[in-house]
């Protein structure tokens, strides 16, 4: 897996270069993340350290939190297709 820095260095790169599209990439991916750890943790996934901590929501964001590098990965990895996808999408002059 790359390294915490290289990570940080191409998520910042990928911001300037797609701005929201990588951002609504990046909090789709966290949104769906802590969406799915509230329904494990509802389910009885016990999520180690984090649901006896606090709350139900409060144990999901701990648990979203830990996969924050996966998140990034996923989104430097997906933002240049999204892209081009909403790119081929006609918007409401062009119709």
């Amino acid at each position: 897996m790359l390294s915490w820095n290289r990570l940080k260095t191409r998520w910042e790169r990928l911001q300037k270069e797609y701005g929201k599209v990588a951002m609504g990439t990046y909090l789709s991916l966290w949104a769906m993340v802590l969406i799915g750890y509230v329904i494990a943790i509802k389910q009885g996934v016990e999520v180690e350290g984090a649901s006896a901590t606090g709350g139900l929501l409060f144990g999901a964001w701990v648990a979203a939190k830990v996969s924050q590098p996966a998140r990034i990965l996923v989104t430097v990895i997906a933002t240049p297709f999204i892209a081009r996808v909403l790119k081929r999408s006609p918007t409401i002059d062009e119709e």
